[in-house]
Formats: structure tokens, C-alpha cells, sequence
């Protein structure tokens, strides 16, 4: 990892620092369009036609039967089962408390104003299958919908030797999903997005993915017959701000917990002292060696850097330009700096806080914004599953009161009829 002093750096310089790795999203684009295309005008057999092509897959059904559903709990090793109920558990008990309310209030006499929530009659969830099969992402996105009480909730997910992994099957059936079809990539999104005469399309797309997932959502999102996407998105992140107190095994373990995600992701530490960082890249060389996916982690890491700064507020003030997907606080008093944190998906507080907690059990939304969305974007929650509706009922008595006011400003704007609507009431 290259090392960086921030007191030495120019503000352009730091700007540089925050920016991320470039992707290709032209070239991405290039490739994703067509398939696409094809897709939303011969829907699913297009669909079939990339999964054969790209996921490898074989035969005609794509449709997860509810006998594969069964096997997939009768034969899921106990201790498996019992960690996804757990998570199960914990992520529900926090989303839970995020089911928005009604409320009502009267702006002026007899002006009476309200907002109240409706689910998004139709969604789609995407589960990464690539290098990783994610059952956690299934709890992530599934649970929120079935507390929002979406009426149709489907999932894609890409299939090996034409099987779903069984603990994905298994946390889908917690969620109430029942709808899974074996097709993944921009496929995926193409089908869920425009449909086909078999699967009828969705209203708003939910879930992380590759460099043609995210440019396939986001084309959908721009196509007028495609749909809603949860948010744009990149490649996984993390930036740890360590000091002394910080234990160096465990900042190194942080780091190499994201970078094992793919050669594309990101990591960053930020410490007080060169001693420090030494001492953690020494145990990022000895914790490396011992990775299954230590080849896809050494690449990150080429991509990746340290920078030392003066004090623990500086380092906050950098963390909230780069506005990290996971910001971990591994500091004494880390909950003191809590409120000089403006730009974070999510923040783990403390020696004994990894990141891999919120991956993947502790209760909080992993499907969080990257790429530096996290300036405009919050993690997925129950409310993207659901959109607001606002009523309003006027009295005679309070039409006559605002009346005035809507007729001035109708007159300002030029819009005639706009005020006739109202003085022929009051008339």
C-alpha cells in the first residue's frame, strides 16, 4: 500500500485521493446495451440465451421449484441454519423500527395535510453468484421487503451446475421469497426490469453486483419501460482510522476482510503515526498468506493506501470527503467523533466493532452506497421499499383562507386556469 502524509499533500492532491480506481463505464455500457435490448424485446428467452452464455447455464427452467426450496432446508447442515435464523433475527429487530409512519397535521384552518406510506406494489432482488455466493444479501434486501409488505417480491441469482446455493435458498424461504430464478449478471437486471409474457416486470430493482450489474441498473433506470433502482453503486469499500490504542492484528484483518471481495475493491487506512502503519502492514503480509482469496486481496491492496495525519479530526475530516462505503473508527473514545461524521454508508465504533459484523449479523443494512454515494445516499432500508402518498382535504372555510395566496401565486406563474380553479369555488 502506498503511504501518503497529509500535512505534505496539496488540496488537489487530496481530492486526488478521494477519487476511486476509473471504470471503464463507457466500455461496460458498450457491452451491457445490447443484451439488454435483446432481452427487453424477446424477454426471457433472450435472458436465457446470456445465462447459457455468461453463467453457464443448461436446460429451460429457470423458476426455483418449491421441492428445491424444501431439500434446500432439509439438507442445510444445522449450525448453518442456526447462524442464518440468528442473522435472520438481529437484521429484522433492527428494520423493524424503520417501518415509517403517518402523520398528520392541519396548516391552517381548515387546511388539513397528510403523509402516509404505501409498499412498492412489485420488487426485484439481485444476489451476487460470482466469486461469492451471498445468502447474507438475501437477508439484507429480503427482510426489509417482507417488513415493508411488498406484494410481489422475486430474486435473481446466478446458478451452479443449474442449483442455487442451498443457505440462499434457505434464507430466501425465511424471507418469503418464493419467486427465485436461476439467472444472473445484466440478465438478471434485463429480465426483472422489462419482463417477459411468463414474469411479469418489476417496479424497482434492489442489490449490489459487478461493474454490468450496476450498468445494467442504471440504463434501466434511465429507460422509460425499465424501472426504479435502490442506488448506483461500485466496488466494496472500507477505511479504517486507527491510533495507538488500535490493536494492528485486528485493523490489518478489517482491511483484508473487504479486499478478499475483488480485485476492484478498495481499501484505506488512515493512522496517526508511521509506527503504526508499519506494524499493520506487517500483518497484513502475514495475515494475507493464509487467505484462500489472497490473490484477489493482494490486487486491492496495489489499489490501496495509507495516510498519515496529524490527529484523529483530521482523519475524520479526509474520511468525510471520501464518504466511505464502511468507515471503521478503531480509536480510543471512537464514540466522541460520531458527530463530526457527515459522509458514511456505515460505521463501526471501537476495537471490538469489524466490519464483518455488519456484513453480515449485527442487525444494520450491508447494501450500502460506494463509490463515494454515501455524500447523497443512505444504505437500503424498509423505506426504499415503500413510497410516500400525500393527502390534503380543504374546507369551504379553509379554500376561502388560502385562496389569496394560490391566486397571487398563480398569477405570478401565469398559470390562468390554475387560479380559476380556485376562484370559481370561492365565487
Amino acid at each position: 500500500m502506498r503511504t501518503y502524509y497529509l500535512n505534505k499533500l496539496s488540496e488537489e492532491e487530496i481530492t486526488g485521493l478521494t477519487k476511486r480506481p476509473a471504470i471503464n463505464l463507457e466500455k461496460v455500457i458498450n457491452i451491457v446495451k445490447p443484451v439488454l435490448n435483446d432481452i427487453k424485446s424477446n424477454g426471457l428467452k433472450a435472458a436465457l440465451k446470456y445465462a447459457k452464455e455468461f453463467d453457464g447455464f443448461e436446460g429451460e427452467e429457470v423458476l426455483v421449484t418449491k421441492k428445491e426450496f424444501d431439500e434446500a432446508e432439509k439438507n442445510l447442515d444445522i449450525e448453518i441454519k442456526s447462524a442464518i435464523k440468528t442473522a435472520f433475527a438481529n437484521i429484522e429487530k433492527f428494520h423493524i423500527k424503520q417501518l415509517p409512519g403517518k402523520y398528520e397535521t392541519e396548516t391552517m384552518t381548515g387546511v388539513s395535510c397528510a403523509r402516509e406510506f404505501r409498499a412498492i406494489d412489485n420488487v426485484g432482488l439481485y444476489i451476487p453468484g460470482g466469486s461469492a455466493v451471498l445468502p447474507s444479501t438475501m437477508l439484507m434486501l429480503g427482510i426489509p421487503a417482507k417488513i415493508a409488505g411488498n406484494r410481489r417480491v422475486i430474486a435473481c441469482s446466478p446458478s451452479k451446475n443449474n442449483k442455487i446455493n442451498l443457505p440462499l435458498l434457505f434464507a430466501a424461504k425465511l424471507c418469503g421469497v418464493d419467486e427465485f430464478y436461476k439467472v444472473g449478471g445484466s440478465q438478471a437486471i434485463g429480465l426483472m426490469a422489462y419482463g417477459d409474457n411468463s414474469i411479469p416486470k418489476v417496479n424497482k430493482i434492489f442489490g449490489p453486483g459487478n461493474q454490468y450489474v450496476t450498468a445494467a441498473k442504471l440504463l434501466v433506470s434511465m429507460d422509460s419501460d425499465g424501472c426504479s433502482i435502490d442506488m448506483p453503486a461500485g466496488p466494496s469499500e472500507v477505511l479504517v482510522i486507527a491510533d495507538s490504542y488500535a490493536n494492528p492484528a485486528f485493523v490489518a484483518a478489517d482491511l483484508l476482510s473487504q479486499a478478499e471481495h475483488g480485485a476492484d475493491s478498495q481499501v484505506v487506512l488512515i493512522t496517526t503515526t508511521l509506527e503504526m502503519a508499519n506494524n499493520i502492514e506487517l500483518e497484513l503480509v502475514n495475515q494475507l498468506e493464509l487467505l484462500p482469496r489472497k490473490n484477489y486481496a493482494s490486487k486491492a491492496l496495489e489499489n490501496s493506501f495509507v495516510l498519515i495525519t496529524p490527529d484523529i479530526s483530521k482523519a475524520i475530516e479526509f474520511s468525510n470527503k471520501y464518504a466511505p462505503e464502511h468507515l471503521i473508527v478503531n480509536a480510543e473514545n471512537s464514540e466522541s467523533y460520531t458527530v463530526n461524521i457527515i459522509n458514511a454508508g456505515s460505521v463501526f465504533l471501537g476495537q471490538y466493532s469489524p466490519e464483518s459484523a455488519g456484513d453480515y449479523a449485527s442487525g444494520t443494512n450491508h447494501s450500502l452506497p460506494t463509490y463515494g454515494y454515501a455524500k447523497t445516499y443512505g444504505g437500503v432500508s424498509v423505506e426504499a421499499f415503500m413510497k410516500a402518498i400525500t393527502f390534503q382535504k380543504l374546507s369551504k372555510e379553509g379554500l376561502k383562507n388560502i385562496s389569496n395566496t394560490v391566486e397571487t401565486l398563480a398569477e405570478v406563474e401565469g398559470l390562468q386556469a390554475h387560479k380559476n380553479a380556485v376562484s370559481i369555488r370561492i365565487k
